[in-house]
């Protein structure tokens, strides 16, 4: 126990004056009849002395006055400490990416020593471990109230990338050369070793013992998990995931998503008590394979458990052509041999005609020594390839003798050999490739040799066509930009009839490249520079770029380390963002090292586990409530005592009182009263808190509707689905609990007969202001209630759908938290004028909406405090346009067509 005022604690000793002036009690009045005379005749002669007050009455008023200075006191149970010591409080949080699954426990770790220090008066400086995002070196705050730390905690996000306790040490000794006294520290630590080698922790945590008495809260049970990109092979992704080692064995489950976020796959990893990595595959169409932008890991959110893919990713269909189909694939000899097993690996391989293979969806056309004949089939490719297909070409014979227009340049009659006329006197190596080139940065095996090959017609832009080139400067490989598409020949066979390239892993390289190219993407050799679109944030969620975010080239991307110059998310073209080819991923993990734990906090500190920190609570309300009560009982006793109340109304006094002491029930509404008007209404919960700040949202939400609309909105209702009728409100607001349970049969029914009459149903996660961790096992509740329920197919809320444009024109959706996604009907159904029966998100818009009874704003707004309220009265206000006039915006588009038939 605690106390926040002790010194009002002085006034008890005054409690034997009140039991002294307390202890005489006036007598109670005497009644008497008229007339006068008599009045006079009966009083008697004697003086009356004062009662003295009965001992237990004597007793609750002292009790009361205890009670009100005690209250005054402000009593705190279970009171945190301010970190011990003296001095000021230092803030130490680890706000990496290993941070992210469950920052909302380490904020209420942080904040209940922010109330310890509040107490005993400290001022509090705040020093984060990881980078800001605005490229600034890593700086403690200055020394402030902790009221003023208390905001700067609440608007803190762990970021995606790793911390730097390197340059956090420094940051920290700035601050000890800055504050030379004594100061305790409360550090928020990961538990990961972040440093590629060797440990940062251990000095870090050393020097912030040296400044005064640690505190270290930290996770005890959760692993640290990342998730690598994953490994594309011929038939499936496979997946991978590394984490600390923990005594228990645990489950992990990868979501494959589409670039509409909707989840098409997913698949389990299984970690054995003390493994430290599990694997698992993807297994996929082609067609579906190549939908898959984004790998999530559940459930631990952040930017380690996400995978952003791109077209390196992908497999791409290459169809394959022969001159001779019967003998193409004939063992080491085949023209088709070598090509389908390189590209195997890679690609989706496809055999045939070209006429056959263009009936379908293509990104590479390879023809082996064939030529291309005047008719149907040249005009097919020539069409193709001007569409942005890659046609590559592999010579021999055939195309040495016949050549056609479908070639990047001109070939001289005949090929040139090893002892023949057009030779030189020994094989030729391969020249190192050109900068330009899509092969630049390979390195030509010494062994690779060419005994003969096809000659280009030399021209002047012969150089500029040539990919590859032989020792002697002669190309043997050369390109040509057709439309959209691109032809490439090789100057040499697909076999080894004329070189040993095809034997090579220089063979594979070239070609798993040249099939990238074809899907637009710029290649790796690419010097251009991606701008940054889109960055991940610590919770693994998408969002504008930061401004300190740099561009990076493009052959760089791979090699790149994710930090707030260049955090994780997608760099590309500007202006060609929407295109997913022109898209290069930067992934946090793909360069983050397996993740250890770090070594102990050092002897001298104490220990705290975050999520096991206990919470305060402020008993003063209640001993003032308590002692308010007392003394109306007093009161009531005081009249009896004197007469002036008879035993009916002490009755009624009495029960008054109980039904003050009583839990006030809700009120129920006779059968039929909530058609009477129209009104908002939200499930009941198993959390009476929870209810009421659904109520007091949805009640602040009608009133900020009936006076910005035409709309009359009553009072919400609380309603229980499966036993109160659905049939009267056009909206039902249902916060998920994290132990909410399954619905019952009557209450699945009740739901979907409410959806399916066109009714709308709101859920809130309230979880995506600090990630999972806000309402821990929302989202696996959500999956529980949602199970039997007929949910169609969701999508985000796309910029043109009505609820951003219902009554006014929104980009942003927040609530009392901003950012993440909103979820809709992905498809249209005319049955119920294309209205949502179901609106996802986890924004906790009751709590932005609230309004206690001085009609102030009980709850923050985070990160954009007013400003951000405004827009989700907003969000309401459309929110219940779109429940009770359905798609009507929408149908706008119609207004001329039915203007024009009304004039017919």
């Amino acid at each position: 126990m605690a106390f926040a005022a002790p010194w009002l604690l002085l006034a008890l000793p005054a409690l034997p004056v009140l039991w002294w002036l307390l202890r005489v009690s006036p007598p109670a009045p005497r009644t008497q009849a008229f007339p006068a005379i008599r009045l006079l005749r009966d009083l008697p002669p004697t003086e009356e002395t004062p009662h003295r007050t009965p001992w237990w009455l004597l007793l609750l008023r002292l009790v009361a006055a205890a009670l009100v200075i005690i209250g005054l006191a402000r009593p705190v149970w279970q009171p945190q400490a301010g970190g011990g010591g003296s001095g000021p409080l230092l803030l130490v949080v680890d706000n990496g990416w290993a941070a992210a699954p469950d920052w909302p426990a380490r904020v209420a770790a942080a904040s209940a020593a922010l109330d310890g220090a509040a107490r005993e008066g400290r001022r509090v400086a705040l020093l984060t471990t990881a980078a800001p995002e605005t490229g600034e070196p890593i700086a403690a705050t200055g020394l402030v109230p902790a009221e003023e730390a208390r905001a700067r905690l609440a608007a803190l996000r762990p970021r995606a990338w790793a911390p730097d306790r390197v340059a956090a040490l420094a940051a920290l000794n700035a601050f000890r050369a800055a504050n030379p006294g004594p100061f305790a520290t409360f550090y928020v630590a990961d538990g990961v070793e972040h440093a590629p080698a060797g440990s940062a922790f251990t000095p870090f945590a050393g020097a912030l013992t040296d400044a005064g008495p640690l505190t270290v809260a930290r996770a005890e049970a959760r692993p640290a998990r990342i998730l690598p990109p994953p490994r594309a092979e011929a038939d499936r992704l496979v997946v991978r995931a590394l984490q600390t080692p923990v005594a228990a064995p645990s489950e992990a489950n990868v979501l494959a998503r589409t670039s509409d976020g909707r989840a098409i796959a997913s698949a389990t990893l299984s970690f054995p008590a003390g493994a430290t990595e599990a694997e698992a595959a993807l297994d996929l169409p082609i067609e579906i394979r190549n939908q898959v932008v984004r790998l999530d890991l559940e459930p631990e959110a952040g930017a380690a458990g996400t995978v952003l893919l791109d077209e390196r990713f992908r497999r791409r269909p290459v169809g394959l052509a022969a001159a001779i189909e019967t003998s193409a694939d004939a063992p080491l000899t085949g023209d088709l041999y070598y090509l389908e097993r390189a590209l195997a690996p890679y690609a989706e391989v496809r055999r045939g005609t070209p006429e056959a293979l263009l009936g379908r969806r293509l990104a590479v056309m390879i023809l082996a020594d064939r030529e291309v004949p005047e008719g149907r089939e040249r005009e097919a490719l020539t069409r193709w390839v001007e569409q942005g297909g890659m046609l590559i070409r592999f010579a021999g014979p055939r195309l040495a003798e016949r050549p056609d227009p479908l070639l990047p340049v001109g070939l001289r009659a005949g090929e040139r050999q090893l002892g023949g006329a057009l030779s030189w006197d020994r094989p030729q190596t391969l020249a190192p490739f050109p900068d330009g080139s899509p092969f630049a940065g390979l390195v030509p095996p010494a062994e690779v040799t060419i005994e003969r090959q096809v000659l280009a017609e030399p021209s002047p832009r012969l150089t500029e066509r040539s990919w590859a080139r032989l020792a002697d400067g002669t190309p043997l490989v050369t390109a040509v930009s057709r439309g959209q598409g691109r032809i490439v020949l090789f100057h040499v066979t697909a076999n080894a009839e004329w070189s040993n390239l095809p034997l090579s892993g220089l063979f594979v390289d070239m070609l798993r490249r040249l099939v990238a190219l074809s899907a637009g993407v710029q290649g790796a050799e690419s010097e251009a520079p991606l701008a940054p679109l889109e960055m991940l944030d610590g919770f693994g969620r998408l969002g504008p770029a930061t401004p300190a975010a740099a561009p990076i080239p493009a052959n760089k991307v791979e090699e790149t380390v994710a930090s707030p110059r260049h955090p994780p998310g997608w760099y590309g073209t500007p202006g060609q963002a929407e295109e997913a080819a022109w898209r290069r991923a930067l992934n946090l993990t793909a360069h983050l090292p397996a993740p250890r734990a770090s070594a102990p906090p050092p002897a001298s500190a104490r220990i705290e586990s975050v999520g096991g920190v206990p919470g305060e609570r402020d008993l003063g309300p209640w001993l003032l409530a308590l002692a308010l009560l007392l003394l109306a009982a007093d009161l009531v006793i005081s009249l009896i005592q004197r007469g002036l109340i008879g035993p009916r109304w002490a009755r009624a006094a009495a029960v008054a009182l109980a039904l003050g002491l009583a839990t006030p029930a809700m009120a129920q509404e006779p059968d039929g009263a909530a058609a009477n008007a129209t009104r908002l209404a939200y499930v009941v919960t198993s959390d009476n808190q929870v209810d009421e700040v659904s109520r007091l949202g949805l009640l602040g939400l009608s009133d900020f509707v009936n006076r910005r609309t035409a709309a009359g909105l009553a009072e919400p209702a609380a309603v229980v689905p499966g036993r109160d009728d659905l049939s009267f409100f056009p909206l039902l607001y249902w916060p998920v609990l994290a132990d909410a349970p399954q619905p019952d049969a009557a209450m699945v029914a009740a739901l979907n007969t409410f959806m399916r009459n066109g009714g709308i149903i709101l859920l809130d996660t309230r979880d995506e202001g600090t990630g999972e961790g806000m309402n821990p096992g929302a989202r696996a509740a959500l999956r529980r209630v949602t199970r039997d329920l007929a949910v169609p197919p969701l999508a985000p809320v796309a910029e043109d759908h009505v609820l951003k444009r219902a009554f006014y024109l929104l980009q942003d959706l927040p609530g009392r938290f901003s950012g993440g996604q909103v979820w809709v009907a992905r498809d249209q159904d005319r049955a119920n004028d294309s209205v949502s029966p179901v609106i996802i998100g986890g924004h906790d818009w009751a709590a932005a909406w609230a309004i206690d009874s001085r009609g102030q704003n009980p709850y923050a707004t985070i990160p954009g405090g007013a400003r951000q309220r405004v827009l989700a009265y907003r969000f309401g206000v459309n929110l219940v346009m779109y429940a009770l006039t359905g798609n009507y915006k929408g149908d706008q588009v119609h207004v001329p067509a039915i203007l024009e038939r009304l004039g017919n």
